[in-house]
């Protein structure tokens, strides 16, 4: 390795670290890599999806959350959000900033990548993409490596698939679709998709593909675009919410008044998943989408668990009364 590239490496190490420092950041610096770099689809899907992350994160500071789950128990779910936020940003920014370089240089610089340990998956992809700019194909390329990165350490990690992912709370959303991405417009409208069988890998990747196609090649494209451009992300649900009709208190802080930066260990060895697998089959798109638009559903589904919240409540203070 010659000196320019380890300077590229310490470089892009740096900017990695910076940009990962939380939720706000990550889903900040996705987004301005795309409107550097727009033929880099991925980028944009995962600032929106990070910014879900961030929803999802403050919601467990929310009333509902509060009543109806443990402290402990809440505190393992941030941190399944924040590893796999974490992890996916710590594999995939290198990625986008070293094409970054190569295109600036002309040189494909994709070798140095092993340096953060992406898969071998990966840099043949990159490659490919360099030569071909196939920007589908890498769409989901991207989207097939951040599942398959964040299987093993989080969803089959024993601590988060013990109390998290065998939970009572997460089977109860997981069954009534209360776990959704959603993609917010300035109009007040929400898109996108409920989550169902999320621990099943191939469900995930499916869904991310599915994602994609809604925020980057449907009538709403653009929309989804001025949100993101003029709604700065503060991880709170009131930054789309705002734009109801009907003017909804905020339910929580925001992110950053409820969670500190969190110091991560994940080991190494755990990002390496491509062992040479065939994955052609994951390229091919072979069900329609179905209805994106979720803005009445997805507010009935809130009062849903709010009420649900509240009948729990209520049983706990019953039972007390009752001693």
């Amino acid at each position: 390795m010659n000196t320019f590239e380890s300077e590229i490496i310490r470089i892009v190490s740096r900017k990695t670290e910076r940009a990962n420092y939380d939720n706000i950041s990550r889903t900040n610096a996705y987004l301005q890599y795309y409107r550097r770099n727009p033929e880099i689809m991925w980028s944009f899907l995962a600032s929106m999806v990070s910014r879900n992350a961030g929803y999802n994160m403050t919601d467990l500071h929310s009333p509902c959350f509060v009543s109806a789950l443990k402290s402990e128990l809440r505190d393992q779910l941030f941190m399944a959000y924040e590893d796999a936020n974490w992890l996916i940003f710590s594999d995939a920014y290198p990625q986008l900033l070293i094409y970054e370089e190569s295109r600036k240089t002309g040189i494909p610089l994709f070798k140095l990548l092993s340096a953060w340990r992406v898969s071998p998956f990966m840099i043949k992809e990159w490659e490919g993409f360099f030569a071909a700019q196939d920007q589908e194909r890498l769409l989901t390329s991207l989207i097939i490596n951040e599942q398959h990165l964040i299987d093993r350490p989080i969803l089959r990690h024993p601590v988060f698939r013990r109390a998290v992912f065998t939970s009572f709370v997460y089977r109860f959303q997981d069954m009534f679709h209360f776990s959704t991405v959603l993609f917010p417009t300035l109009k007040g409208e929400l898109h996108g998709y409920s989550v169902s069988g999320f621990k099943n890998k191939n469900t995930r990747i499916e869904l991310g593909k599915k994602l994609g196609r809604l925020l980057l090649k449907s009538r709403c494209s653009s929309e989804f675009y001025l949100f993101a451009r003029a709604v700065p992300h503060t991880g709170a649900r009131f930054d789309y919410e705002q734009f109801f009709p009907d003017r909804r208190v905020p339910q929580t802080p925001i992110l950053r008044m409820l969670y500190p930066a969190v110091c991560h260990h994940i080991d190494d060895y755990k990002r390496d998943w491509f062992h040479g697998e065939d994955l052609s089959r994951y390229y091919f798109n072979e069900e329609q989408d179905g209805r994106s638009e979720l803005t009445d559903w997805f507010r009935r589904k809130r009062n849903q668990l709010q009420l649900f919240s509240t009948l729990k409540e209520y049983a706990r203070v019953q039972k007390k009364a009752g001693k």
